[in-house]
């Protein structure tokens, strides 16, 4: 299903705004947005806040709630393939249901429920098979597609016993460039998208998780969020560093345009033009749980109503010259998130901005809110959101959902580093740009990047007698 892209919401520094009269593909809901129409209002009123109801609407994602239901419609990354190299066998919650994910010897992954359907023994603690995994406590043999292969008492007292029934709950597994993808939605599934990046060769890759203590949705809402970086990343930052004062570059102009595959924001700031590729390019709120910078993925899967999963995907291309490269295995490293004293960790982004999402609270309270022209986008993903949860309750099926397996290929989104990341460039030229100068020097994204990690990336880069 595709999206219009003919909407979008321009917001200079005087806070004017409007849509175009092009309506979006589907209406948007009572409350929780301004799609598809013109709004003279200088900024989101009292009356676009969240009702208690419809807060419960976003945020709630067990089996049979209406944004759990829409969510099982799209693959979610749910770690890394590496994690399973170690032990093939990894306990999981998604969406409020506890599975396992495993990787046979026969190099099948499966994702089943975490309870054999025998006597509710914990799969965690069975082994894996040349095809399926078994429990240990009976020897029940399951795979990937949930049928019950074996039941070794019965297969040996009583030859070809009916296993009808004996079913276990199990979802289809994917993996794409070090990533494992779920579906746990109804069958037939859609084409896993497989992004652009993805594809890109002579890369160096990494996948970062960590375990957030709060709901989904107000870690996604980040993802629309431009303003954010200016007090958060850059004031906010420089004070973790020792500085005293507000020098970041204020934002002047934001803007945001709908497309195949979620929002594009883009934005000005003090020192920028309308020239500069954060306007004409943008970043991508990735629909429905992503978040995509160009250079790496961020996505925030539901673990249940209270916890998400957050699972980052990283590339950075070597440099010219030190092709080809090719990596083996895309490493898996898990962030933590409080120090000894049971702080949370704010030298890193990603780790600043959970400080924010966590902050609200388990599930935050928006009829508390008090909305301002910087949450426009806020307010577009919301009514987004209520626009597809109508549609999927009329019998629709949501937007972004991609049947064509060629369509699902190797498909593009805007990217204001192309060049950079598929052309490469130069060693020396890497300290011209300070984001790359001080990649090459620390990973600014998480805390905690292992030392393994770290010395295969300066080996990649070229950089070890640097």
């Amino acid at each position: 299903m595709t999206w219009s892209a003919a909407w979008k919401v321009s917001i200079p520094l005087h806070f004017q705004h409007q849509l175009p009269s092009a309506a979006a593909p589907f209406a948007p809901a009572a409350s929780g947005g301004i799609i598809g129409g013109v709004s003279n209002q200088p900024a989101p009123n009292e009356e676009s806040l969240l009702t208690a109801a419809r807060n419960e609407m976003l945020t709630r994602v067990g089996p049979g709630t209406p944004m759990g239901e829409l969510l099982r419609r799209y693959w979610q990354p749910i770690g890394g393939a590496s994690e399973l190299d170690a032990n093939p066998i990894k306990p999981i919650r998604l969406m409020g249901e506890d599975l396992v994910v495993y990787r046979d010897r026969g190099g099948r992954y499966g994702l089943i429920d975490r309870h054999c359907p025998h006597r509710r023994a914990d799969m965690t603690y069975g082994w894996v098979e040349p095809h399926g995994i078994r429990c240990s406590y009976h020897g029940w043999l399951m795979d990937e597609t949930g049928r019950c292969l074996e039941q070794p008492y019965e297969d040996t007292t009583n030859p070809k016993p009916s296993k009808a029934g004996c079913e276990i709950k199990a979802y289809p597994v994917k993996e794409c460039a070090g990533l494992l993808f779920a579906y746990l939605g109804p069958l037939p599934a859609p084409e896993l998208p497989i992004w652009e990046p993805f594809t890109w060769e002579n890369g160096f890759r990494e996948i970062v998780l960590a375990d957030v203590p709060c709901n989904w949705f107000q870690c996604q809402e980040n993802s629309i969020d431009p303003v954010h970086f200016e007090w958060m990343h850059d004031n906010w930052g420089a004070r973790l560093r020792g500085g005293d004062l507000n020098i970041a570059p204020k934002h002047l102009k934001l803007k945001f345009e709908a497309f195949d595959h979620g929002f594009v924001y883009k934005r000005v700031r003090e020192g920028q033009s309308e020239e500069d590729r954060y306007w004409t390019v943008g970043r991508v709120a990735l629909w429905p749980n992503g978040f995509y910078l160009g250079s790496h993925f961020e996505w925030r899967v539901p673990v249940d109503d209270e916890n998400t999963l957050s699972v980052a995907w990283f590339f950075m291309r070597v440099p010219k010259g030190r092709e080809p490269y090719m990596q083996d295995r895309v490493p898996t490293w898990m962030s933590p998130l409080k120090d000894d004293t049971g702080r949370f960790i704010t030298s890193h982004v990603i780790n600043q901005d959970i400080v924010a999402w966590a902050g609200q609270g388990r599930i935050a309270d928006r009829t508390k809110e008090h909305l301002r022209s910087s949450d426009i986008g806020i307010t577009i993903m919301r009514g987004r959101f209520f626009a597809e949860l109508d549609a999927m309750a009329a019998g629709k099926e949501p937007g972004g959902i991609i049947r064509s397996a060629n369509e699902a290929q190797c498909i593009p989104l805007p990217n204001m580093a192309r060049e950079l990341n598929t052309e490469g460039i130069p060693l020396a030229d890497f300290d011209k740009d300070p984001i790359l100068r001080q990649r090459l020097k620390e990973f600014r994204h998480h805390y905690g990047q292992p030392q393994e990690v770290r010395r295969a990336f300066i080996e990649a880069m070229g950089i070890a007698g640097a």
